[in-house]
C-alpha cells in the first residue's frame, strides 16, 4: 500500500519501529536503539479533523510528532486575533520548546485533516533525551531550527 496522504489513514503504524511513513522529521532518522526506547514510551493515536492537540498557555503535557496529517499551528495577538503561524508537516514534534523548558505551550496545534500522532508524555520525554546522547543532540538541532 502507498503512502499517500489522505482524509482518512488506512495505514496505522502502531510505534516507530515498525512504521513505513518515515520521512526526514524528528524522531525518524533515529537509531534502533533510540526508536526501540521511543516506542516503549509514546503512545499513537488518530486524531480527526478539528482537533486540538494543545493550547496556547496550556502547561506542557508531552511532545507530539506528526506522523500523517498536518496541524495548523496559531496564537492570539495582544488584540485578541487568532494568528497562523504556520502550517506542520508529517515529520515534525510539537511541543518541544514547551517540554523542554517546561513553560507552557506557546501556540494552539489544531489538526486540519485526519492526523495520526505519537504522543510522549514529559517526563518521560525528558529521560529519554537525558539517558540518550543522539536524541538530545536531535533536539539540540531541532530547537535551533525552531528560532
Amino acid at each position: 500500500m502507498g503512502t499517500t496522504q489522505t482524509n482518512c489513514p488506512r495505514e496505522i503504524a502502531d510505534n516507530c519501529l515498525t512504521c513505513t511513513l518515515r520521512r526526514d522529521g524528528f524522531f525518524c532518522g533515529f537509531s534502533q536503539k533510540a526508536l526501540q526506547a521511543l516506542a516503549v514510551n509514546s503512545y499513537t493515536s488518530i486524531y480527526p479533523e478539528g482537533s486540538v492537540l494543545f493550547v496556547e498557555g496550556q502547561s506542557p503535557r508531552g511532545v507530539y510528532v506528526l506522523c500523517r496529517g498536518r496541524v495548523k499551528l496559531s496564537m492570539v495577538s495582544s488584540e485578541g486575533r487568532t494568528l497562523i503561524l504556520r502550517v506542520a508537516e508529517a515529520g515534525e514534534v510539537l511541543g518541544l520548546s514547551s517540554c523542554t523548558l517546561n513553560k507552557p505551550y506557546m501556540v494552539t496545534a489544531e489538526t486540519l485533516s485526519s492526523s495520526q500522532v505519537d504522543f510522549m508524555k514529559r517526563d518521560d520525554f525528558v529521560r529519554f533525551v537525558r539517558e540518550n546522547a543522539e536524541v538530545a543532540f536531535r533536539v539540540a538541532e531541532w530547537l535551533s531550527k525552531e528560532y
